[in-house]
Protein backbone atom coordinates (compact mmCIF):
# COMPACT_ATOMS: atom_id res chain seq x y z
CA UNK A 1 0.00 0.00 0.00
CA UNK A 2 1.21 3.47 -0.88
CA UNK A 3 2.20 5.60 2.11
CA UNK A 4 -0.22 8.26 3.24
CA UNK A 5 2.53 10.90 2.83
CA UNK A 6 2.76 10.09 -0.90
CA UNK A 7 -0.98 10.60 -1.22
CA UNK A 8 -1.16 13.80 0.85
CA UNK A 9 1.91 15.66 -0.50
CA UNK A 10 0.28 16.52 -3.89
CA UNK A 11 -2.38 18.48 -2.03
CA UNK A 12 0.22 21.21 -1.66
CA UNK A 13 -0.56 21.88 -5.32
CA UNK A 14 -4.27 22.05 -4.45
CA UNK A 15 -3.56 24.70 -1.82
CA UNK A 16 -1.30 26.60 -4.25
CA UNK A 17 -3.98 26.48 -6.98
CA UNK A 18 -6.75 27.75 -4.68
CA UNK A 19 -4.47 30.44 -3.24
CA UNK A 20 -3.25 31.66 -6.63
CA UNK A 21 -6.77 31.70 -8.00
CA UNK A 22 -8.35 33.53 -5.09
CA UNK A 23 -5.56 36.09 -4.66
CA UNK A 24 -5.66 36.94 -8.38
CA UNK A 25 -9.46 37.27 -8.31
CA UNK A 26 -9.32 39.44 -5.18
CA UNK A 27 -6.78 41.69 -6.92
CA UNK A 28 -8.94 42.04 -10.04
CA UNK A 29 -12.15 42.71 -8.10
CA UNK A 30 -10.48 45.25 -5.81
CA UNK A 31 -8.61 47.19 -8.50
CA UNK A 32 -10.75 47.19 -11.63
CA UNK A 33 -14.36 47.81 -12.48
CA UNK A 34 -16.16 45.17 -14.45
CA UNK A 35 -16.55 44.72 -18.18
CA UNK A 36 -13.62 46.63 -19.57
CA UNK A 37 -10.14 46.06 -20.87
CA UNK A 38 -7.60 46.82 -18.16
CA UNK A 39 -4.38 45.72 -19.70
CA UNK A 40 -4.26 45.50 -23.46
CA UNK A 41 -1.44 44.07 -25.52
CA UNK A 42 0.55 42.61 -22.62
CA UNK A 43 3.09 41.20 -25.06
CA UNK A 44 2.61 43.92 -27.68
CA UNK A 45 0.80 41.69 -30.19
CA UNK A 46 -2.74 41.58 -28.79
CA UNK A 47 -2.09 38.03 -27.53
CA UNK A 48 -2.94 38.61 -23.87
CA UNK A 49 -5.44 41.07 -22.45
CA UNK A 50 -6.88 41.40 -18.96
CA UNK A 51 -10.65 41.94 -18.61
CA UNK A 52 -12.90 41.73 -15.55
CA UNK A 53 -16.03 39.81 -16.40
CA UNK A 54 -18.36 37.54 -14.40
CA UNK A 55 -19.61 34.17 -15.49
CA UNK A 56 -22.82 32.97 -13.87
CA UNK A 57 -22.69 29.69 -15.76
CA UNK A 58 -19.92 27.14 -16.37
CA UNK A 59 -17.21 26.93 -19.05
CA UNK A 60 -17.97 28.94 -22.19
CA UNK A 61 -21.04 30.35 -20.35
CA UNK A 62 -22.83 27.04 -20.83
CA UNK A 63 -26.05 27.00 -18.85
CA UNK A 64 -26.53 30.75 -18.57
CA UNK A 65 -30.13 30.29 -19.77
CA UNK A 66 -30.99 27.77 -17.04
CA UNK A 67 -33.56 28.78 -14.43
CA UNK A 68 -32.05 30.46 -11.35
CA UNK A 69 -33.41 27.68 -9.11
CA UNK A 70 -31.54 24.99 -11.08
CA UNK A 71 -28.14 26.71 -11.22
CA UNK A 72 -27.08 26.14 -7.58
CA UNK A 73 -27.83 22.44 -7.97
CA UNK A 74 -25.92 22.04 -11.23
CA UNK A 75 -23.07 24.48 -10.61
CA UNK A 76 -22.44 23.94 -6.87
CA UNK A 77 -23.93 20.68 -5.60
CA UNK A 78 -22.95 18.46 -8.55
CA UNK A 79 -19.31 19.69 -8.59
CA UNK A 80 -19.06 19.24 -4.80
CA UNK A 81 -20.31 15.65 -5.11
CA UNK A 82 -17.95 14.92 -8.02
CA UNK A 83 -14.95 16.40 -6.18
CA UNK A 84 -15.88 14.48 -3.02
CA UNK A 85 -15.99 11.14 -4.86
CA UNK A 86 -12.76 11.97 -6.69
CA UNK A 87 -11.01 12.55 -3.35
CA UNK A 88 -12.47 9.35 -1.90
CA UNK A 89 -11.32 7.33 -4.93
CA UNK A 90 -7.94 9.08 -4.83
CA UNK A 91 -7.29 7.92 -1.26
CA UNK A 92 -8.71 4.41 -1.70
CA UNK A 93 -6.81 3.63 -4.91
CA UNK A 94 -3.17 2.68 -5.21
CA UNK A 95 -3.38 2.70 -9.02
CA UNK A 96 -2.45 6.35 -9.55
CA UNK A 97 1.08 7.13 -10.68
CA UNK A 98 2.81 10.02 -8.88
CA UNK A 99 2.17 12.32 -11.87
CA UNK A 100 -1.50 11.33 -11.88
CA UNK A 101 -1.73 12.14 -8.17
CA UNK A 102 -0.33 15.63 -8.79
CA UNK A 103 -2.71 16.03 -11.74
CA UNK A 104 -5.72 15.15 -9.59
CA UNK A 105 -4.52 17.64 -6.96
CA UNK A 106 -4.28 20.38 -9.61
CA UNK A 107 -7.78 19.61 -10.88
CA UNK A 108 -9.14 19.72 -7.32
CA UNK A 109 -7.48 23.08 -6.70
CA UNK A 110 -9.02 24.58 -9.81
CA UNK A 111 -12.43 23.09 -9.03
CA UNK A 112 -12.36 24.41 -5.48
CA UNK A 113 -11.25 27.85 -6.67
CA UNK A 114 -14.28 28.23 -8.90
CA UNK A 115 -16.61 26.67 -6.31
CA UNK A 116 -15.57 29.36 -3.84
CA UNK A 117 -16.71 31.98 -6.37
CA UNK A 118 -19.98 30.19 -7.06
CA UNK A 119 -20.78 30.00 -3.36
CA UNK A 120 -19.52 33.41 -2.17
CA UNK A 121 -19.86 35.63 -5.25
CA UNK A 122 -23.54 35.76 -6.21
CA UNK A 123 -22.74 37.84 -9.30
CA UNK A 124 -20.64 35.01 -10.77
CA UNK A 125 -17.19 33.53 -11.14
CA UNK A 126 -14.49 36.16 -11.73
CA UNK A 127 -12.84 35.69 -15.13
CA UNK A 128 -10.13 38.02 -16.39
CA UNK A 129 -7.64 36.36 -18.77
CA UNK A 130 -8.30 36.84 -22.48
CA UNK A 131 -6.00 35.39 -25.13
CA UNK A 132 -6.02 35.87 -28.88
CA UNK A 133 -6.90 32.63 -30.66
CA UNK A 134 -6.24 34.03 -34.15
CA UNK A 135 -9.36 32.48 -35.65
CA UNK A 136 -8.51 28.92 -34.57
CA UNK A 137 -11.69 26.89 -34.00
CA UNK A 138 -13.66 29.96 -35.04
CA UNK A 139 -12.56 32.04 -32.04
CA UNK A 140 -10.89 35.39 -32.53
CA UNK A 141 -10.34 35.40 -28.75
CA UNK A 142 -10.66 32.42 -26.44
CA UNK A 143 -13.49 32.84 -23.90
CA UNK A 144 -12.24 34.76 -20.88
CA UNK A 145 -11.02 32.51 -18.05
CA UNK A 146 -9.16 32.52 -14.72
CA UNK A 147 -6.37 30.60 -12.97
CA UNK A 148 -8.78 27.98 -11.60
CA UNK A 149 -9.92 27.19 -15.14
CA UNK A 150 -6.28 26.92 -16.19
CA UNK A 151 -5.49 24.44 -13.43
CA UNK A 152 -8.49 22.27 -14.34
CA UNK A 153 -7.68 22.25 -18.07
CA UNK A 154 -3.90 21.82 -17.87
CA UNK A 155 -3.96 19.13 -15.19
CA UNK A 156 -7.03 17.48 -16.72
CA UNK A 157 -5.20 17.12 -20.04
CA UNK A 158 -2.09 15.88 -18.22
CA UNK A 159 -4.18 13.29 -16.37
CA UNK A 160 -5.79 12.09 -19.61
CA UNK A 161 -2.38 11.89 -21.27
CA UNK A 162 -0.91 9.84 -18.42
CA UNK A 163 -3.92 7.51 -18.43
CA UNK A 164 -3.51 7.01 -22.18
CA UNK A 165 0.23 6.34 -21.86
CA UNK A 166 -0.30 3.98 -18.92
CA UNK A 167 -3.03 2.12 -20.84
CA UNK A 168 -0.80 1.83 -23.92
CA UNK A 169 2.05 0.45 -21.80
CA UNK A 170 -0.28 -2.12 -20.19
CA UNK A 171 -1.53 -3.30 -23.59
CA UNK A 172 2.06 -3.65 -24.84
CA UNK A 173 3.02 -5.70 -21.78
CA UNK A 174 -0.02 -7.94 -22.21
CA UNK A 175 0.91 -8.56 -25.86
CA UNK A 176 4.48 -9.43 -24.89
CA UNK A 177 3.39 -11.78 -22.11
CA UNK A 178 0.94 -13.47 -24.49
CA UNK A 179 3.85 -14.17 -26.85
CA UNK A 180 2.81 -11.71 -29.55
CA UNK A 181 5.79 -10.00 -31.13
CA UNK A 182 6.26 -6.35 -30.35
CA UNK A 183 7.49 -3.85 -32.96
CA UNK A 184 11.13 -4.55 -32.10
CA UNK A 185 10.68 -8.34 -32.48
CA UNK A 186 9.10 -8.44 -35.91
CA UNK A 187 11.61 -6.21 -37.70
CA UNK A 188 9.84 -2.91 -37.14
CA UNK A 189 11.64 -0.19 -35.29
Amino acid sequence: MIQLKTKVLPFLLTVFAVGTDQVSKFFIVKNWPRSGTFIKDVFGNEFLEIYHVRNTAIAFSLGHNLPDMLRPFLFILVPVVVLFFLVVYYFKSDEFTPLQRWSVAGILGGGIGNLIDRIFRPDGVVDFISVNFYGFLGFSRWPTFNFADSFVVVFGLLLLFTIFVKDSELKARRKESAGEPGPEKNGQA
